[in-house]
């Protein structure tokens, strides 16, 4: 019996926590701003709504904030995709282990990263060209 919950609760319960806790803390931050702004609305001493609104929203990145995480998640992604293909290359080449998925695996995650991170350099000299200095 417990060779079965153990799984169930990882691959079930553990994620469904997960997404609760997080929408959650949404929730309440959400719920904390609204308060905020409904004491000052109450309050009536000279504070502008609107502004106060503004303030209390979440810090949005600028283009250029965005641009430069696409930069730097391409050189991650990359760099990881090319590290596991050469893992796989020499374990191909050195022969040490007669297993393949210990000659697959890498390649195939490293396929799979070197073409995310590649797929983000990509967007990220597209996008440079839209955005002003």
């Amino acid at each position: 019996m417990q060779d079965i919950l153990v799984p169930i609760f990882v691959c079930v319960v553990l994620p469904v926590a997960i997404v609760a806790i997080v929408f959650a803390a949404a929730i309440n931050n959400d719920n904390k701003r609204a308060k905020v702004l409904i004491k000052a609305i109450e309050s009536n001493c000279g504070i502008d709504a609107d502004k106060l609104a503004e303030a209390l929203q979440k810090p949005k990145k600028t283009a250029r904030e965005i641009l430069n995480l696409r930069l730097m998640r391409s050189c991650i992604f990359s760099f990881l995709g090319l590290a596991l293909c050469i893992i796989g290359a020499v374990s191909f080449y050195m022969k040490a282990n007669d297993e393949a998925f210990l000659i697959i695996l890498p390649l195939q995650l490293g396929a799979l990263l070197l073409a995310i991170g590649l797929s983000y350099l990509v967007v990220y000299f597209v996008t440079r060209k839209q955005i002003k200095d």
